[in-house]
């Protein structure tokens, strides 16, 4: 990630040491085993265990310009250190055992940072919704305005959704945080089973059941998949506030700071940044996800195409969903509504938002559908071309007084009624009051 968008904790998830440091913990915990095992005698366990210190990424780095392999740069590095007992560093394993159990706790822990943030965002959106339950709206279809709804419905939408995205990257968590201590090829035929249950053991993880030289990619692309629907939601959620936040509709702001300049130029300029930003890095997330699934047809027993790909994916997958899910938090918990604005535009077509009720209303009567539809629409169509307001179109049609009176299309016409059932959805998503 780069510095403008990376956040600090992921910094240090990702970093040289951290990954260095799992790498000698594996090997420690390995060794530590085959000496429970009766393997590795108790005299070189220690020696080991007190001389091997932390890992010198600069000297690893050094060996690896030579050697060409980052595993057996980092073994020799640690194993200059130490004497004969060195030999028992690696005993047993290839090195995608390493690489990708400790490839496993890192996207584990970096996954928890993600979860973090979407936890503060749903609680974000729920007050949002609480607040906003009864401010009026139009819903919009197609871009065209339909039929009242207030803002806090539609932010409820929100955080269904976003508990969904959280279901899903918890499961992709469970389901990434999987080792494997198995050897060349994945038999176990030179490190036992006992063995890696102690090393997984003390890394948090769960044996991969059917290893080959790796653990299998569709782990890895789950994760980064479930991460760009995420990042689909977020997306949907910063399209909506920058279409609100349009001139010509002008429902509701990203915040704006004191200092803040929108243009270089325009001087009047309030741009929805952040949420163009969102959406930018979704359109990341969901490229990460093509490579992500790309990986997951590796040759044989193992290949290593799929390697210089992961050391860009994982990280800038999660750097981004974990960055853009802060950010857009931010946003929602700063968000300026213009709820004046909102039943300004709401009552701009004169109540042809409330053409449906009227429709059903007729033939509720007995009138046929076709023909209510017709005069409906004959009114609305009056009102748009400026003969008469449409509440005044509907009462001067004589056709339409057959089936419905003055109090009728007042009814018909009553805000009240659009926004009852709202409280089903409400009730469905156990959106209460604290």
């Amino acid at each position: 990630m780069i510095d403008r968008y990376a956040l600090p904790e992921l910094r240090e998830v990702f970093g040289e040491r951290h990954k260095l440091d799992l790498w000698l913990r594996i090997e420690l915990l390995t060794v530590e085993a085959l000496r429970d095992a009766g393997i590795v005698p108790d005299g070189d366990w220690e020696r080991i265990r007190s001389a091997a210190g932390d890992v010198d990424p600069e000297r690893a780095r050094e060996i690896e310009r030579e050697s060409q392999h980052d595993v057996i740069a980092f073994l020799r590095s640690v194993t200059e250190r130490l004497g004969p007992e060195g030999r028992w560093l690696h005993y047993g394993l290839t090195s995608s055992d390493v690489l990708d159990t400790a490839t496993a706790v890192i996207l584990r822990d970096a996954t928890a940072v993600v979860e973090r943030e979407l936890g503060r965002l749903i609680e974000v959106v729920r007050r949002l919704a609480l607040q906003h339950r009864d401010t009026p709206m139009v819903g919009r279809s197609h871009g065209i305005h339909a039929e009242p709804i207030t803002f806090g419905f539609k932010v409820a939408g929100w955080f269904a959704e976003l508990g969904r995205d959280a279901e899903r990257i918890g499961r992709a968590r469970d389901g990434i945080a999987v080792g494997s201590i198995s050897g060349a090829v994945g038999t176990h035929a030179n490190v036992s089973g006992e063995v890696e249950r102690h090393v997984l053991d003390g890394l948090g993880l769960v044996a991969d059941p059917a290893p080959t030289q790796v653990v299998s990619r569709d782990r890895h692309a789950e994760l980064v998949t479930a991460l760009a629907v995420l990042g689909g939601t977020l997306e949907r959620i910063a399209v909506e506030i920058r279409h609100l936040q349009r001139t010509e509709v002008g429902e509701a702001f990203e915040p704006f700071g004191a200092g803040q300049q929108g243009s270089s130029a325009m001087p009047h300029k309030r741009n929805p940044i952040l949420a163009e930003r969102i959406t930018g890095m979704a359109r990341l997330l969901r490229a990460d996800a093509a490579v992500a699934l790309e990986n997951m047809a590796l040759w044989h027993e193992r290949d290593i195409s799929h390697s210089s790909a992961e050391r860009f994916v994982f990280e800038r997958s999660l750097g981004v969903a974990a960055y853009a899910t802060r950010t857009l938090a931010d946003l929602l918990d700063g968000l300026e509504v213009d709820a004046d604005r909102m039943r300004s535009n709401l009552e701009q077509l004169g109540g042809m938002v409330y053409s449906e009720a009227l429709l059903l209303a007729m033939v509720a009567r007995g009138a046929d559908r076709q023909v209510a539809y017709r005069l409906v629409q004959g009114a609305a169509k009056r009102a748009w071309s400026g003969e008469a307001s449409f509440r005044q179109a509907l009462a001067d049609d004589t056709a339409v007084a057959e089936w419905l009176d003055a109090d009728d299309i007042d009814r018909a016409m009553d805000l009240r009624h659009h926004l009852e059932g709202i409280a089903v959805t409400y009730r469905a998503l156990g959106l209460e009051p604290d």
